[in-house]
């Protein structure tokens, strides 16, 4: 669907500023196409005719910065999205990890939860669950609420339960979860391991070390410069022989850091050298 030009590309270069004056949001290495397309969807929907109406709501509504925020970073998710993706995972990187004591997993940018509740129940058709721990972060607030209980529409199950068995799964996906109405609501026990909080990519710091890190189709939305930023927070929080996960449209090759990592296969998942024995060849 083609969004009204509402508004208009210096007047986005505006907003941006705005937003980080006055609430500390920054935006500013953002893709300018994709920030603005969502700004003229959120114009369009919440019919606001033009970039002076937003702006002045933006500036004198906390409530409607908060659903500016959450429109403008909300992701499109699905339980085992890309299966072979959650295959891989399954056959060759939880295989390597399981022989560690401790497994710390990184969801960045995890939006309502479905990526975090698919890695609990791979983990534990693993038998690795107990010994692990997942932390689900977002810059949205809302998105992690949606997480936390763990209550997704019915109406997506087939197509979740269509995924999981793609990605190998043997169970059946339905005793995962109690039906309720048009709702699902996930077992208690995928949610023991489950750490949700806000963490911001753009500003925030490296808060623990990983085994492995998911970050999949968060960085399309990014400028190359904050990717290459996000991507150093990466290396400092993974482990030497950890594991990164990108989307399918995402890559690590044109980094800085591409030579201290190799490839996994032909999925978008790359390990962490041992630095002491140098760059990839």
């Amino acid at each position: 669907m083609l969004h009204p030009d509402i508004v208009k590309d210096e007047e986005i270069e505006f907003l941006i500023k705005d937003v980080h004056d006055l609430y500390g949001y920054d935006f500013s290495l953002y893709s300018r196409p994709s920030f603005k397309r969502r700004v003229n969807r959120i114009c369009l929907y919440d019919h606001l005719a033009s970039f002076a109406e937003l702006r002045y709501t933006i500036l004198n509504d906390p409530n409607y910065l908060k659903h500016f925020i959450e429109e403008i970073t909300v992701n499109v998710t699905e339980m085992f999205r890309d299966p072979d993706f959650f295959q891989v995972l399954r056959n060759e990187i939880l295989p390597q990890l399981e022989t560690y004591p401790l497994i710390r997993i990184w969801v960045a940018g995890c939006s309502t939860g479905e990526e975090v509740y698919s890695l609990a129940i791979l983990l534990k058709e693993a038998g690795l669950y107990p010994k692990c721990l997942i932390y689900g972060t977002d810059l949205n607030p809302s998105v992690l609420q949606t997480a936390r209980m763990g209550i997704f529409p019915l109406s997506k199950m087939k197509l979740y339960s269509e995924n999981y068995i793609l990605s190998g799964g043997r169970e059946d996906f339905s005793n995962y979860y109690t039906a309720n109405y048009e709702g699902v609501r996930f077992d208690k026990d995928l949610q023991e391991k489950l750490i949700l909080s806000t963490h911001n990519l753009v500003s925030d710091s490296s808060f623990n070390s990983f085994q492995l890190i998911i970050c999949r189709n968060v960085m399309i939305y990014f400028e190359k410069d904050l990717q290459e930023n996000v991507f150093q927070l990466f290396d400092a929080s993974l482990e030497n022989l950890g594991y990164l996960a990108l989307g399918s449209k995402e890559t690590l090759r044109f980094s800085t850091l591409g030579k201290f990592y190799q490839q996994v296969g032909d999925q978008k998942i790359w390990r962490k050298v041992d630095r002491q024995k140098g760059p990839v060849k």
